[in-house]
C-alpha cells in the first residue's frame, strides 16, 4: 500500500534561498513546456507529447545554464506536470464539461518541487537535497516502507514541508467490531450516525471570520509594493493555514473514530460540486469538507481491512426509514414526521438510517442482519 509522511522543514537562510531559486528555475520550465505545446497546436496542429517535451531540456540547459544548477529529474518532473496538465484537460473535454486551458504560473505561483527517484536521502534529523544541500527535518515519527517519491513544498506562510510517498505492508491494526453505519453528513450537524448520535460542526472558517475579514480590510489598505503590505498578507494567509489545520486535524479524528467502530462505513456519494453552486449555502459546504471526511476514512479503512460503501443520495432524506414510504420535506423541516406509519425522527438520523439500508443492500447483506441491529 501506499502512505504519505509529511514533517516539518527548517531550512537555513542560504537553503531558502537555494530553494526559492530552484522554484524559480521550475516555473521557468513549466511555463516554457506549456509554451512549445501551446504554440505547436496553434501554429502547426502539432501535439507535443511529454517525451518530445522532455528531449528540450538539455537544449534549454545550453541557453540557460542556471537550471544546471536543479536536479535532472525534478525538471522531468516539471515537464510531467504539463503533460498531466493537458490529460485532464483533453478528459474534461471528452466528457463534456467546460475546463479551462492548462495556464501560465505567475511569479511565486509554483510552490514545490519533486524528486521522484533519486536526489534526495534521509539520515536522523537531515534530509540532503541534490544542489541544495543538508535541511534540518521533524521526525515526529519513524518513515515506515520504502521511499519512493519526495515532494518539498513551499507553504504561502513561508513555511516548508516535505511529503515522503512510500510503499508499505504494515496494515492499521485495528480490532473488527462486528458494527455497520450509515453516516449522514450536514452543516448543522457534521454528521449524524444511524445510530442516533450526532457530531456537532465545528464551523472552523465561521468562527475565524471576523479575524480573517479584519486582517484583510488592512492588506487591502496597506499600499502596493511596501512592507507593510507584505506584512499584512503573512497574517491574512496565516488565518487561512489556521482554518486548514484545524480542519484537517478535526477530520482526521472523527475519520479514525469511525474506523475503529465500525466495520462497514457508508456515506451517500454527493455532488458537491454542484452544491456548492447554492450561493446561500456555499461558504458553510465548503468549511464542512465532506470530500475531506470521506477521503480520509475511505483509505483508513482500507489500511485497516475495513470497508467504505458510497450509496446514491436520491430520496434518502425523504424517505421515511421506517415504511418505505417517500413523505415530501424542504431543507426547513428538521424534524421527520410520517403520516403513514407514525414514525417520529430527527430528519438526519432518518437519512443515516436510510443510507445504511443502502449501504447493506448494496453489499447484499441482509437488513436485519446482526450488525444492523
Amino acid at each position: 500500500m501506499l502512505k504519505v509522511f509529511h514533517y516539518r522543514l527548517y531550512p537555513t537562510k542560504a537553503q531558502k534561498k537555494e530553494l526559492n531559486k530552484t522554484l524559480e528555475l521550475c516555473r521557468w520550465t513549466y511555463n516554457e513546456t506549456l509554451a512549445i505545446r501551446k504554440n505547436a497546436w496553434e501554429s502547426e496542429q502539432k501535439r507535443i507529447s511529454y517525451y518530445d517535451s522532455k528531449k528540450m531540456i538539455p537544449i534549454w540547459k545550453k541557453d540557460k545554464p542556471e537550471l544546471k544548477e536543479v536536479h535532472s529529474q525534478v525538471l522531468q518532473e516539471v515537464v510531467k506536470r504539463v503533460d498531466l496538465a493537458f490529460q485532464a484537460f483533453f478528459r474534461r473535454v471528452k466528457s463534456g464539461e467546460k475546463p479551462g486551458y492548462p495556464r501560465f504560473k505567475g511569479y511565486d505561483r509554483y510552490d514545490s518541487i519533486t524528486y521522484t527517484q533519486s536526489g534526495f536521502s534521509l539520515d536522523f534529523n537531515m534530509l540532503s537535497l541534490s544542489k541544495i544541500g543538508d535541511i534540518k527535518i521533524k521526525l515526529h515519527r519513524p518513515v515506515e516502507g520504502e521511499i519512493k517519491r519526495l515532494n518539498v513544498r513551499k507553504m504561502p506562510t513561508g513555511k516548508w514541508f516535505a511529503s515522503f510517498l512510500v510503499e508499505t505492508e504494515l496494515p492499521l491494526i485495528l480490532q473488527k467490531t462486528g458494527l455497520s453505519i450509515g453516516v449522514d453528513v450536514g452543516i448543522s450537524s457534521f454528521l449524524t450516525l444511524s445510530d442516533g448520535q450526532h457530531v456537532p460542526n465545528p464551523r472552523f472558517f465561521v468562527n475565524e471570520e471576523k479575524n480573517l475579514a479584519k486582517a484583510q480590510r488592512k492588506l487591502s489598505k496597506a499600499e502596493k509594493g511596501t512592507a507593510l503590505r507584505k506584512k499584512a498578507l503573512k497574517v491574512v494567509q496565516h488565518v487561512h493555514e489556521r482554518i486548514t489545520n484545524k480542519r484537517n486535524d478535526f477530520a482526521q479524528k472523527v475519520s479514525l473514530n469511525l474506523v475503529k467502530a465500525y466495520d462497514l462505513i457508508t456515506f451517500e456519494d454527493l455532488n458537491v460540486k454542484g452544491m456548492i453552486q447554492n450561493h446561500c449555502l456555499a461558504k458553510h459546504i465548503a468549511d464542512v469538507a465532506w470530500n475531506q471526511l470521506i477521503t480520509l476514512t475511505t483509505y483508513k479503512a482500507e489500511w485497516a481491512g475495513k470497508h467504505v460503501e458510497l450509496v446514491n443520495p436520491y430520496n434518502t432524506s425523504q424517505m421515511c426509514s421506517g415504511c418505505g414510504q417517500i413523505v415530501q420535506k424542504d431543507l426547513s423541516e428538521r424534524i421527520h414526521n410520517c403520516p403513514f406509519c407514525g414514525l417520529i425522527l430527527d430528519r438526519d438520523h432518518n437519512a443515516a438510517i436510510n443510507i445504511l439500508r443502502l449501504g447493506l443492500q448494496s453489499l447484499r447483506i441482509p437488513d436485519r442482519c446482526p450488525s444492523f441491529q
